[in-house]
Protein backbone atom coordinates (compact mmCIF):
# COMPACT_ATOMS: atom_id res chain seq x y z
CA UNK A 1 0.00 0.00 0.00
CA UNK A 2 1.31 3.39 -0.93
CA UNK A 3 1.93 5.89 1.87
CA UNK A 4 -0.58 8.35 0.39
CA UNK A 5 -3.35 5.69 0.46
CA UNK A 6 -2.49 4.71 4.03
CA UNK A 7 -2.48 8.35 5.17
CA UNK A 8 -5.84 8.93 3.49
CA UNK A 9 -7.40 5.97 5.32
CA UNK A 10 -5.97 7.08 8.68
CA UNK A 11 -7.31 10.61 8.13
CA UNK A 12 -10.74 9.20 7.17
CA UNK A 13 -10.88 7.04 10.32
CA UNK A 14 -9.81 10.00 12.45
CA UNK A 15 -12.55 12.20 10.97
CA UNK A 16 -15.13 9.44 11.55
CA UNK A 17 -14.13 9.10 15.21
CA UNK A 18 -14.17 12.87 15.66
CA UNK A 19 -17.67 13.11 14.16
CA UNK A 20 -18.87 10.29 16.43
CA UNK A 21 -17.49 12.00 19.53
CA UNK A 22 -19.11 15.29 18.56
CA UNK A 23 -22.45 13.53 18.03
CA UNK A 24 -22.25 11.78 21.40
CA UNK A 25 -21.37 15.03 23.16
CA UNK A 26 -24.23 16.86 21.49
CA UNK A 27 -26.65 14.09 22.42
CA UNK A 28 -25.61 14.16 26.06
CA UNK A 29 -25.90 17.94 26.15
CA UNK A 30 -29.40 17.79 24.68
CA UNK A 31 -30.41 15.11 27.17
CA UNK A 32 -29.03 17.15 30.04
CA UNK A 33 -30.87 20.25 28.85
CA UNK A 34 -34.07 18.23 28.46
CA UNK A 35 -33.75 16.84 31.99
CA UNK A 36 -33.08 20.28 33.39
CA UNK A 37 -36.14 21.68 31.64
CA UNK A 38 -38.46 18.89 32.83
CA UNK A 39 -37.21 19.16 36.39
CA UNK A 40 -38.44 22.74 36.65
CA UNK A 41 -41.92 21.28 36.94
CA UNK A 42 -41.03 19.14 39.95
CA UNK A 43 -41.79 20.14 43.52
CA UNK A 44 -40.68 23.55 44.71
CA UNK A 45 -41.23 23.94 48.47
CA UNK A 46 -40.80 27.71 48.26
CA UNK A 47 -43.98 28.11 46.27
CA UNK A 48 -46.48 26.22 48.39
CA UNK A 49 -44.88 26.62 51.81
CA UNK A 50 -44.74 23.21 53.43
CA UNK A 51 -44.34 24.75 56.87
CA UNK A 52 -48.14 24.89 56.75
CA UNK A 53 -48.32 21.12 57.03
CA UNK A 54 -48.25 18.92 60.14
CA UNK A 55 -44.64 18.42 61.05
CA UNK A 56 -43.56 14.81 60.58
CA UNK A 57 -39.82 15.22 60.25
CA UNK A 58 -39.17 11.71 61.49
CA UNK A 59 -41.31 10.23 58.72
CA UNK A 60 -39.45 12.21 56.05
CA UNK A 61 -36.08 11.26 57.48
CA UNK A 62 -36.94 7.56 57.67
CA UNK A 63 -38.20 7.51 54.07
CA UNK A 64 -34.99 9.12 52.85
CA UNK A 65 -32.78 6.59 54.64
CA UNK A 66 -34.92 3.58 53.81
CA UNK A 67 -35.62 2.85 57.45
CA UNK A 68 -39.35 3.52 57.32
CA UNK A 69 -40.12 -0.18 56.93
CA UNK A 70 -39.40 -0.57 60.63
CA UNK A 71 -42.41 0.71 62.56
CA UNK A 72 -41.68 2.80 65.61
CA UNK A 73 -43.80 2.23 68.70
CA UNK A 74 -42.59 5.11 70.82
CA UNK A 75 -45.35 6.51 73.06
CA UNK A 76 -44.96 10.02 71.70
CA UNK A 77 -44.88 11.51 68.23
CA UNK A 78 -41.90 13.63 67.09
CA UNK A 79 -43.14 17.19 67.60
CA UNK A 80 -41.93 20.25 69.45
CA UNK A 81 -44.14 21.59 72.21
CA UNK A 82 -45.73 25.03 72.19
CA UNK A 83 -44.08 26.05 68.96
CA UNK A 84 -45.05 29.66 68.19
CA UNK A 85 -44.97 30.69 64.55
CA UNK A 86 -47.28 32.01 61.88
CA UNK A 87 -51.03 32.16 62.35
CA UNK A 88 -51.40 29.55 65.10
CA UNK A 89 -49.61 28.31 68.17
CA UNK A 90 -50.26 25.10 70.08
CA UNK A 91 -51.76 25.20 73.58
CA UNK A 92 -51.11 23.55 76.92
CA UNK A 93 -53.84 21.03 76.12
CA UNK A 94 -51.87 20.06 73.03
CA UNK A 95 -48.73 19.34 75.06
CA UNK A 96 -50.68 17.12 77.46
CA UNK A 97 -52.15 14.91 74.76
CA UNK A 98 -49.55 12.34 73.66
CA UNK A 99 -50.80 9.85 71.07
CA UNK A 100 -48.89 6.78 70.00
CA UNK A 101 -47.41 6.88 66.52
CA UNK A 102 -46.06 4.50 63.91
CA UNK A 103 -44.30 4.92 60.58
CA UNK A 104 -44.97 2.70 57.57
CA UNK A 105 -43.43 2.71 54.11
CA UNK A 106 -45.50 3.31 50.96
CA UNK A 107 -44.55 1.94 47.56
CA UNK A 108 -43.13 4.78 45.39
CA UNK A 109 -45.73 4.06 42.69
CA UNK A 110 -48.44 5.29 45.07
CA UNK A 111 -47.15 8.82 45.65
CA UNK A 112 -45.08 11.42 43.80
CA UNK A 113 -43.56 14.87 43.77
CA UNK A 114 -45.46 18.10 44.24
CA UNK A 115 -45.24 20.31 41.16
CA UNK A 116 -44.44 24.00 40.89
CA UNK A 117 -46.11 24.24 37.45
CA UNK A 118 -49.14 22.61 35.87
CA UNK A 119 -49.22 20.86 32.47
CA UNK A 120 -49.64 24.25 30.76
CA UNK A 121 -46.54 25.70 32.40
CA UNK A 122 -48.52 27.96 34.75
CA UNK A 123 -46.75 28.57 38.07
CA UNK A 124 -48.75 27.16 40.99
CA UNK A 125 -49.28 29.20 44.13
CA UNK A 126 -52.09 27.32 45.87
CA UNK A 127 -52.09 27.49 49.64
CA UNK A 128 -52.30 24.21 51.48
CA UNK A 129 -55.57 22.44 52.25
CA UNK A 130 -56.24 19.40 54.45
CA UNK A 131 -58.58 16.71 53.13
CA UNK A 132 -60.20 14.29 55.58
CA UNK A 133 -60.98 10.70 54.53
CA UNK A 134 -61.88 7.32 55.95
CA UNK A 135 -60.31 4.02 54.96
CA UNK A 136 -63.49 2.05 54.14
CA UNK A 137 -61.71 -1.06 55.40
CA UNK A 138 -59.29 -1.78 58.24
CA UNK A 139 -56.10 0.21 58.69
CA UNK A 140 -54.00 -2.88 57.92
CA UNK A 141 -55.90 -3.38 54.65
CA UNK A 142 -55.18 0.21 53.61
CA UNK A 143 -51.50 -0.16 54.47
CA UNK A 144 -51.23 -3.38 52.45
CA UNK A 145 -52.74 -1.62 49.45
CA UNK A 146 -50.37 1.35 49.71
CA UNK A 147 -47.36 -0.97 50.00
CA UNK A 148 -48.36 -2.87 46.83
CA UNK A 149 -46.87 -1.53 43.55
CA UNK A 150 -49.50 -0.27 41.11
CA UNK A 151 -48.59 0.50 37.50
CA UNK A 152 -52.13 1.64 36.62
CA UNK A 153 -52.34 5.36 37.39
CA UNK A 154 -56.08 5.03 37.97
CA UNK A 155 -55.44 2.61 40.85
CA UNK A 156 -52.55 4.34 42.63
CA UNK A 157 -53.59 5.77 46.00
CA UNK A 158 -52.23 6.87 49.37
CA UNK A 159 -52.71 9.19 52.36
CA UNK A 160 -50.11 11.24 54.16
CA UNK A 161 -51.36 10.07 57.55
CA UNK A 162 -53.83 7.50 58.86
CA UNK A 163 -55.38 7.49 62.35
CA UNK A 164 -56.28 4.09 63.75
CA UNK A 165 -59.31 3.27 65.91
CA UNK A 166 -57.16 3.45 69.07
CA UNK A 167 -55.89 6.93 68.10
CA UNK A 168 -52.47 5.80 66.89
CA UNK A 169 -51.09 8.27 64.34
CA UNK A 170 -49.62 6.38 61.39
CA UNK A 171 -47.28 8.45 59.20
CA UNK A 172 -47.26 7.19 55.60
CA UNK A 173 -46.18 9.75 52.99
CA UNK A 174 -43.92 12.70 53.94
CA UNK A 175 -45.74 16.08 53.86
CA UNK A 176 -43.53 17.46 51.10
CA UNK A 177 -44.60 14.65 48.76
CA UNK A 178 -47.86 14.42 46.80
CA UNK A 179 -50.10 11.67 48.14
CA UNK A 180 -52.72 10.32 45.72
CA UNK A 181 -55.72 10.82 48.00
CA UNK A 182 -58.23 12.34 45.59
CA UNK A 183 -58.67 11.74 41.87
CA UNK A 184 -61.11 14.02 40.02
CA UNK A 185 -61.40 16.78 42.62
CA UNK A 186 -61.84 20.53 43.16
CA UNK A 187 -61.63 22.74 46.25
CA UNK A 188 -64.17 25.56 46.45
CA UNK A 189 -62.61 28.09 48.81
CA UNK A 190 -63.22 31.72 49.68
CA UNK A 191 -60.86 32.71 46.87
CA UNK A 192 -62.71 30.63 44.28
CA UNK A 193 -62.29 27.25 42.64
CA UNK A 194 -58.90 25.54 42.97
CA UNK A 195 -57.61 22.44 41.22
CA UNK A 196 -54.42 21.45 39.42
CA UNK A 197 -53.77 19.18 36.46
CA UNK A 198 -50.28 17.64 36.49
CA UNK A 199 -50.98 14.65 34.25
CA UNK A 200 -52.55 15.13 30.78
CA UNK A 201 -54.04 11.63 30.97
CA UNK A 202 -55.87 12.22 34.26
CA UNK A 203 -58.46 14.79 35.39
CA UNK A 204 -57.30 17.72 37.56
CA UNK A 205 -57.22 17.22 41.31
CA UNK A 206 -56.36 18.87 44.62
CA UNK A 207 -53.50 16.46 45.34
CA UNK A 208 -50.78 18.93 44.48
CA UNK A 209 -51.69 21.24 47.36
CA UNK A 210 -53.46 18.82 49.71
CA UNK A 211 -52.43 17.02 52.88
CA UNK A 212 -54.53 13.84 53.10
CA UNK A 213 -55.53 12.42 56.50
CA UNK A 214 -57.71 9.33 56.87
CA UNK A 215 -59.61 7.85 59.79
CA UNK A 216 -59.86 4.08 60.12
CA UNK A 217 -63.47 3.07 59.49
CA UNK A 218 -65.22 1.40 62.47
CA UNK A 219 -65.96 -2.33 62.06
CA UNK A 220 -69.68 -1.83 61.35
CA UNK A 221 -68.86 0.40 58.39
CA UNK A 222 -66.05 -1.56 56.78
CA UNK A 223 -66.42 -3.13 53.35
CA UNK A 224 -69.10 -0.80 51.95
CA UNK A 225 -67.80 2.38 50.33
CA UNK A 226 -71.35 3.57 49.65
CA UNK A 227 -72.67 3.21 53.21
CA UNK A 228 -74.00 6.59 54.30
CA UNK A 229 -73.96 5.98 58.06
CA UNK A 230 -72.04 3.97 60.63
CA UNK A 231 -71.29 4.13 64.36
CA UNK A 232 -68.75 6.92 63.89
CA UNK A 233 -65.18 7.42 65.04
CA UNK A 234 -63.65 6.92 68.46
CA UNK A 235 -62.81 9.66 70.94
CA UNK A 236 -59.17 8.75 70.50
CA UNK A 237 -59.43 9.29 66.74
CA UNK A 238 -60.99 12.73 67.12
CA UNK A 239 -58.36 13.77 69.63
CA UNK A 240 -55.45 12.49 67.54
CA UNK A 241 -56.84 14.12 64.40
CA UNK A 242 -57.18 17.48 66.14
CA UNK A 243 -53.72 17.06 67.69
CA UNK A 244 -52.18 16.31 64.29
CA UNK A 245 -53.78 19.24 62.47
CA UNK A 246 -53.08 21.62 65.35
CA UNK A 247 -49.44 21.42 64.29
CA UNK A 248 -50.25 22.93 60.90
CA UNK A 249 -50.81 26.51 59.84
CA UNK A 250 -53.77 25.55 57.64
CA UNK A 251 -56.81 27.68 58.60
CA UNK A 252 -60.19 26.19 59.45
CA UNK A 253 -61.72 27.25 56.14
CA UNK A 254 -59.16 25.20 54.21
CA UNK A 255 -59.90 21.96 56.05
CA UNK A 256 -62.34 19.91 54.00
CA UNK A 257 -63.51 16.37 53.27
CA UNK A 258 -63.11 13.90 50.43
CA UNK A 259 -66.84 14.16 49.77
CA UNK A 260 -66.65 17.95 49.40
CA UNK A 261 -63.74 17.97 46.92
CA UNK A 262 -64.78 14.90 44.89
CA UNK A 263 -66.16 15.52 41.41
CA UNK A 264 -66.70 11.88 40.44
CA UNK A 265 -69.91 11.74 42.46
CA UNK A 266 -68.77 8.52 44.14
CA UNK A 267 -66.94 9.58 47.31
CA UNK A 268 -68.94 10.25 50.49
CA UNK A 269 -66.25 9.94 53.15
CA UNK A 270 -65.68 10.49 55.97
CA UNK A 271 -69.13 9.10 56.79
CA UNK A 272 -70.78 10.16 60.08
CA UNK A 273 -68.01 12.67 60.77
CA UNK A 274 -68.83 15.27 63.46
CA UNK A 275 -67.15 18.42 62.13
CA UNK A 276 -68.30 20.59 65.06
CA UNK A 277 -66.77 18.16 67.55
CA UNK A 278 -63.54 18.06 65.57
CA UNK A 279 -63.29 21.88 65.34
CA UNK A 280 -63.95 22.24 69.06
CA UNK A 281 -61.05 19.91 69.81
CA UNK A 282 -58.85 21.61 67.22
CA UNK A 283 -59.45 25.00 68.83
CA UNK A 284 -58.51 23.55 72.21
CA UNK A 285 -55.18 22.35 70.77
CA UNK A 286 -54.27 25.51 68.86
CA UNK A 287 -55.14 29.22 68.94
CA UNK A 288 -54.31 32.33 67.01
CA UNK A 289 -50.90 33.60 68.04
CA UNK A 290 -50.81 37.04 69.73
CA UNK A 291 -48.42 38.30 67.05
CA UNK A 292 -50.77 37.26 64.24
CA UNK A 293 -53.78 38.68 66.05
CA UNK A 294 -52.00 42.01 66.64
CA UNK A 295 -51.05 42.31 62.98
CA UNK A 296 -54.50 41.56 61.59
Amino acid sequence: MRFSDWATRVLFIFLMLTALMVALFAGNATKLQSNTTSNTAISNPEIIGWSQYPQAQLQAAKNQTGESQKQSKSPASPVKKNKVYGRYRTTEAFTKYIPRYEVASVDPSNYGERYSKDIHGVTLKNQAIIVLHETGYSASSAINFFQTPHEDENVQASYHTLIKLDGTVLYLVPPQKRAFGAANSVFDGIEGTETVQTNPNLPPSVNNFAYHVSLETPPDGQGNNYQKFHSGYTEAQYNSLAWLIAQSQVPDDRITTHQEVDRSGQKIDPVSFDFDKFLSLLHSFRQLSPVYRANK
